[in-house]
């Protein structure tokens, strides 16, 4: 009677998991499916990357290889963008699998002469090779970290699955799977800040400080590798804002009239200065004349440095202080809070000491002055004239040029995620319609910064390699509204809509690397850039810069 009894009891929970389109879409475990999208990744990396002849991908697998090889050559190396972090992963396996016997060429100075073309093959085939599997080894890194993060964000952990899935396959982290780019890491580290933040605005907690100074710290260093990052870093006091809610209060430790709270207000204070100290000649060489005279780089406003960047600091400030006013964050935590986000962006700001370059600072200090030296001659002329009407119309065509992609029909783009994006503008209106205003306020604003940045991005035709910035804003919405909307798991439609778009997803996925893999490239075209990022590396296909005999 027992066993007839309790095998009645576990009827309701097979039939509930088998109404359960979320249960049915994740049907493995954590564990396994996370080994499995791990497998997939490989084979695809390894299908459709790795072999590819080495020359293929020249932009910016050569650009980061020759830098990697110039510092182990104890040379200086500088790029723009500056890739910076990029190129230290590259410099210290090349070394580490020349110490194991694995690699023979770790340096510029150790590179056979483009004479003889045979020798110089073989090497540059093998450097790049052991540069691939950094972007490999990276990507499928940052999506288990995205996984685990995502699990902070969301009760349901078969939401947070479908979330990493979306982020394994999505446009930007499959391009980046196979190629050497700046933008993996600081998309990827400027994502993990914006979940650090989400998780420790909704949950109060004794050591929420130190998640702040961790997302600060995240946030410079994504800068570092990419300085487009900080309009993505602007947007986050913004976006913060509508994850608080009644258990954001502080918790009981941050009462100010606890001194032992005020003790740690006091230890964050002091910590911050020690390293705002060890930053501000960081800081200073980087708005001073002489260096930005000698990149050539010119104010963006009041003919002089560093206003935008107090601003942007003003702005953070602000943003910190309307948190705490609104979710009822105490005076202590808010001021150790501040502290130990100056404390984390400092410490971020400290890393450019592991392989100084004047040049490296000066770009990370003033991101957008560098970045008008790559923008278009529209927009160029735009910010040289000071005319806001033009600006405004040059944003709005951006914005325009984004939804139709994010249409797909209008504008077909190897782009995943702009099928999760039919369903968050519907899942939006039916949140907030249905009484969940909060969630539905926090998907839209996510939304609304993936299609500002977006719109930037359009001025240089949004490639792929662009993705990666806002694909992990867009998923972040499509999980919030998941997790929220419980009751939708058991509509009849959810399964079978879910299944198409995974294989929708996970196919479109693939196009790239398809395209990647089938494209006819000749190597001469190399001979337009070579000369500027490569001078000290001679090429067999290109006259200069002379080769040696």
């Amino acid at each position: 009677m027992q066993a007839i009894a309790m095998a009645e009891s576990s009827q309701p929970i097979i039939r509930t998991r088998a109404r359960d389109g979320f249960a049915r879409l994740t049907p493995f475990g954590w564990s396994s499916e996370l080994v499995f999208i791990t497998a997939l990744l490989a084979a695809s990396f390894f299908l459709a990357g790795y072999f590819i002849v080495y020359w293929h991908n020249a932009d910016m697998d050569f650009v980061v290889v020759y830098s990697a090889l110039l510092l182990n050559d104890g040379q200086p190396a500088f790029f723009p963008h500056p890739a910076y972090f990029t190129i230290l992963c590259v410099k210290f396996w090349l070394q580490l699998l020349h110490y194991l016997h694995l690699l023979d060429i770790s340096s510029l100075s150790r590179m056979p002469s483009a004479s003889n073309v045979r020798a110089f093959d073989a090497a540059m085939t093998d450097v790049i090779r052991a540069a691939r599997l950094v972007a490999w080894l990276t990507a499928t890194g940052f999506v288990l970290v995205f996984a685990g993060l995502a699990q902070f964000l969301v009760r349901d952990s078969r939401v947070a699955m479908l979330g990493a899935v979306a982020f394994a396959f999505s446009g930007g982290l499959q391009f980046h799977l196979r190629i050497l780019r700046s933008e993996l890491i600081a998309g990827c580290f400027f994502a993990f800040a914006l979940m650090i933040l989400i998780a420790v605005a909704r949950q109060a907690t004794i050591w929420r400080p130190l998640g702040i100074a961790f997302a600060a710290t995240l946030c410079v260093m994504s800068l570092e590798n990419k300085i487009h990052a900080i309009v993505l870093i602007a947007a986050l006091p913004l976006l913060i804002q509508p994850f608080g809610g009644a258990s954001s209060a502080s918790v009981g430790f941050w009462d100010k009239s606890n001194w032992d709270a005020w003790l740690a207000t006091l230890a964050a204070a002091l910590l911050a200065g020690i390293l705002l100290y060890a930053a501000i000649p960081l800081i200073s060489l980087g708005l001073g004349r002489a260096a930005t005279t000698a990149m050539a780089l010119r104010p963006l406003l009041f003919g002089t440095f560093g206003v935008y960047q107090t601003g942007l600091l003003v702005w953070i400030g602000v943003g910190m202080l309307g948190f705490a006013k609104i979710w009822r964050v105490s005076l202590t935590e808010t001021l150790t809070a501040m502290f130990a986000a100056i404390a984390g962006a400092s410490l971020g700001m400290i890393a450019l000491f592991i392989e100084f370059n004047a040049s490296d600072v000066v770009v990370v200090i003033n991101p957008l002055e560098e970045m008008m030296t790559f923008a278009d001659p529209s927009a160029t002329s735009v910010v040289d004239r000071g005319n806001l009407l033009a600006a405004i119309g040059l944003f709005v065509s951006g914005v325009i040029g984004v939804l139709q992609r994010y249409t797909f029909v209008l504008f077909p783009s190897p782009r995943p995620t702009v099928f999760l994006t039919w369903l968050i503008f519907p899942g939006i209106v039916y949140a907030w319609r249905r009484g969940e205003r909060q969630v539905a306020a926090q998907a839209a604003l996510l939304m609304l910064c993936a299609i500002g940045i977006d719109s930037v991005g359009v001025r240089r035709g949004l490639k792929a390699e662009y993705f990666i910035l806002t694909d992990p804003l867009i998923i972040i919405a499509g999980m919030v509204l998941l997790d929220r909307l419980t009751d939708l798991r058991f509509r009849k439609w959810v399964y079978l809509v879910g299944v198409a778009l995974v294989a929708l997803h996970v196919g479109v996925s693939q196009a790239e690397p398809i395209k990647l893999l089938t494209s006819r490239r000749n190597p001469e075209r190399i001979c337009e850039w070579n000369q500027s990022y490569l001078p000290l590396l001679p090429l067999p296909w290109c006259d200069l810069p002379a080769k040696r005999p």
